[in-house]
């Protein structure tokens, strides 16, 4: 079997915290740069100090798997600086950076109407068989030596897309 960890899922997320225009803007720029449809992310509680409600919809997000999330990484890693912080890492593999302006993307114009919006990218590294933990019929606790650690993707990282692991200062 080949344990070779592997991208599970990429998602983009743009929160904006509010509905209305803003909200139809950050979904198009988001359909843009990754050429998929996103759905909109709702409130989980009531924040009347930002005039937040309950299932309000407050940001939008897209959900990449296979060679469509490998690309959308090459060029997110490249419009964020081909850096990335080690505690970015948690202790099962996955990472998560974010990417101030969606104008650095190649081909995103800055249009006034629309504005500006940063986004929030998340990586689920995984390695072949993690189903088995994931299923619904007979599922199973996946063992240690299965799971993907921080090293692991770090290095993942630094030979698949050439990024820069840097401590974190």
């Amino acid at each position: 079997m080949n344990l070779e960890p592997r991208i599970g899922k990429v998602v983009v997320h743009i929160g904006v915290g509010e509905s209305g225009q803003r909200l139809v803007n950050a979904e198009t720029i988001l359909s843009e740069i990754t050429g998929q449809t996103p759905i909109r992310s709702r409130a989980k509680k009531t924040l009347p100090a930002f005039g937040i409600k309950k299932r309000e919809p407050i940001g939008t997000r897209v959900t990449l798997r296979g060679r469509a999330a490998e690309e959308f990484l090459e060029t997110a890693f490249k419009v964020a600086g081909g850096v990335i912080k080690k505690s970015q890492f948690d202790e099962n593999g996955n990472f998560a950076f974010g990417i101030e302006e969606h104008t650095d993307f190649p081909g995103m114009k800055y249009d006034p109407e629309i504005g500006i919006f940063g986004m929030d990218v998340a990586v689920s590294l995984m390695r072949a068989g993690y189903r088995v933990a994931e299923r619904r019929v007979a599922r199973r606790k996946l063992p240690n030596s299965h799971k993907v650690k921080r090293d692991e993707a770090v290095e993942f990282v630094q030979k698949r897309f050439g990024v820069r692991v840097v401590e974190a200062a």
